[in-house]
């Protein structure tokens, strides 16, 4: 058959009305489930509904985000069993298309979306997730520590409301337990300036920095000397490494930039890395649930079924879900090389959902 742009048009089309109908539902199920779980989270913590709230809308673009392999899984799916209960698929292959003919719009929106998605939406979705993190810092945890790592150094936040305390280092070693060239300022309530401490190093103990060869100074400004100064202090070498910059608040277009930055610093940037490589991958792995959609449907028009093809798809979406979090605990870990961790799933369901097509057109 001749190449028809009205055809492929209107597949692409309903392809991608079926992803935006399922991917709808997801987000306002997936809101609603948000509510009601930060309002528990929040309870007992003075927080008022509407802040709860503005929380679950900043949260959702990171969680639609997570969402959108499902989405269009499902969404093809939906497509493809629409199609075949019409008779619209039927009067297509029985024209002389076939499945690789008809796969190529949906595959093409697909990997568009993913495009999109790594592009142009997660710079929003971080900056929305980065919002959220503080305000769960801040109504939830009741934290007040901060980390980032800029291409000057290290900065940190301690304390509380009633102290802080900001420290700036230009070389990290031992993921942040051991800083050098340190500059401390002290606050009080209410942001007042106390003083601050300049060190050639600091080295994090048992609730306290050690800061070494200091300068300590008031308000008034006069410095004095320490061979060795103690600065108490809440934070433990596991609240420094998590209390870094997660993946997800950050865009595509900020990842490579911080992940230099954090191994300048001296801290390891596997994690950023392996979540720049997952979006690398995600084009193809949209593709992938492309191809596991058509596989599961391609039979309905032949044995019926629909029941059975939405759970083989949901049970389809949740291996490759679990497989892509093994991979991810097996990169993070230095088990496989990250870029393999990154696109083993999308490259494995790729080839899993062309072998099904493969044998339901073939076979």
């Amino acid at each position: 058959m001749s190449w028809s742009w009205t055809l492929y048009r209107y597949l692409a089309i309903q392809f991608l009305l079926g992803v935006t109908v399922v991917y709808s539902l997801f987000l306002a199920l997936a809101f609603s489930i948000d509510v009601v779980d930060l309002l528990n989270r929040t309870a007992g913590h003075n927080v008022s509904t509407s802040v709860a709230i503005g929380m679950a809308v900043l949260q959702l673009p990171d969680l639609g985000q997570k969402m959108l392999p499902f989405a269009i899984l499902l969404g093809g799916v939906f497509t493809f069993v629409r199609l075949s209960r019409s008779r619209e698929l039927v009067a297509t292959r029985a024209a002389g298309v076939s499945a690789w003919d008809f796969l190529l719009p949906p595959l093409t929106v697909s990997v568009l979306i993913g495009v999109a998605t790594v592009t142009l939406f997660t710079p929003i979705s971080a900056r929305m997730f980065s919002e959220f993190a503080g305000l769960e810092a801040r109504y939830v945890k009741g934290e007040e520590s901060q980390l980032s790592v800029s291409i000057n150094g290290l900065w940190l936040r301690q304390g509380d409301v009633h102290q802080q305390s900001v420290i700036h280092a230009l070389r990290v070693a031992q993921q942040g337990e051991h800083l050098e060239n340190v500059l401390v300022l002290l606050y009080g309530a209410n942001d007042k300036f106390q003083g601050r401490i300049d060190a050639k190093s600091a080295q994090l103990g048992d609730h306290v920095w050690t800061l070494n060869d200091a300068w300590v100074s008031g308000p008034g400004g006069t410095p004095v000397h320490h061979d060795s100064y103690t600065l108490p202090t809440t934070l433990t070498p596991e609240q420094i490494v998590e209390s870094s910059t997660a993946p997800d608040a950050l865009s595509f277009w900020d990842l490579p930039g911080y992940i230099r930055a954090a191994q300048a610093a001296g801290f390891s940037a596997s994690r950023y890395q392996l979540y720049l490589y997952n979006l690398y991958a995600l084009p193809a792995l949209f593709a992938a649930m492309v191809f596991m959609a058509a596989s599961f449907s391609l039979r309905l028009g032949r044995e019926g079924g629909v029941t059975k093809v939405i759970l083989l798809s949901a049970a389809c979406g949740f291996g490759v879900y679990f497989f892509q979090d093994l991979t991810t605990v097996l990169g993070r870990s230095g088990a496989v090389p990250l870029l393999l961790a990154a696109t083993a799933p999308a490259l494995a369901s790729i080839l899993i959902g062309m072998t099904l097509v493969f044998s339901q057109e073939d076979g």
